[in-house]
């Protein structure tokens, strides 16, 4: 387990955002589809949701939801380490593609794709009944978190 952040009162009114999250293991991405949106809906946000096939897909998506306006993006999705590379090769785009469209955009994307070795792992990080963490939650609050940042130091 990564351990806990600190805890951090965000504030999201005014802010539009867009979660995005792969359509896999359907039961952990809904668990952190279902920790972002208490954490929006706390904090006050506008916020809609777009599903995508996989990981692979969010980063395209997110680039399309800063065109349309979104302040802040919150990328949800899990990765589960198979036989073959195609773990790496998706990690790796998933995380690179975000961290480009963040940067290109100069917009916060929260980052909430799970890189696993197991399913088990997932299920302990989703904010599930029983889980340890919430990497939703997580990457809402990052997310609205540094949305507030940037409009700080933009003045």
């Amino acid at each position: 387990m990564s351990g806990t952040g600190p805890e951090l009162e965000v504030d999201g009114a005014g802010l539009r955002v867009v979660v995005i999250a792969g359509s896999w293991h359907t039961t952990i991405s809904e668990g952190l589809i279902a920790g972002a949106a208490r954490v929006l809906d706390g904090a006050g946000a506008d916020w809609s949701l777009v599903r995508v096939p996989g990981s692979f897909e969010l980063p395209v998506a997110a680039q399309a939801a800063f065109a349309g306006g979104a302040d802040a993006v919150i990328a949800l999705g899990v990765i589960i380490r198979g036989g073959t590379p195609h773990f790496e090769f998706v990690s790796a785009a998933a995380t690179d593609g975000l961290t480009r469209v963040a940067l290109d955009a100069g917009r916060p994307v929260g980052f909430g794709v799970l890189t696993l070795d197991d399913e088990q792992q997932g299920l302990d990080r989703a904010g599930l009944p029983g889980s340890q963490e919430d990497k939703g939650a997580e990457a809402a609050t990052a997310a609205l978190s540094t949305a507030r940042t940037l409009a700080q130091l933009r003045g």
